[in-house]
């Protein structure tokens, strides 16, 4: 198969994955040298939930071309910042994870959005 790299697009999803990836590998390392009890509990929730969705984003986008999909990607891309961000903000700055509950409604969504997409292929 000859691809020209030229043509690829640059992917906002695909970025935001990577970056997800990267900051659950910080919060990680916090939650277990930094953070003690439901501290610790919360932040390694939150960077299992960014990695993997972090990972799924940078994987998933460069063959999810349709609008479907891709709102099913934006949907997990919002809900795990609603969700693991909601866990982190309570533990590093005394917020409340109020918006976690509607982050993880929200990736469940994403995921049913894109797998329907992905039949319809």
């Amino acid at each position: 198969m000859n691809y020209d790299r030229r043509q690829r697009k640059p992917s906002f999803l695909a970025l935001c994955g990577g970056v997800l990836a990267a900051m659950a590998v910080g919060l990680s390392a916090y939650a277990s040298h930094g953070a003690e009890g439901q501290a610790q509990a919360n932040l390694q929730t939150a960077a299992m939930f960014a990695f993997g969705h972090g990972l799924a984003l940078a994987a998933l986008t460069a063959g999810t071309v349709r609008r479907m999909g891709k709102t099913g990607l934006y949907a997990l891309l919002l809900g795990t910042l609603l969700f693991a961000g909601s866990l982190s903000l309570k533990v590093l700055a005394g917020m409340s994870s109020l918006l976690a509950p509607a982050g993880g409604i929200l990736l469940m969504a994403g995921w049913v959005v894109w797998a329907i997409d992905a039949v319809r292929r």
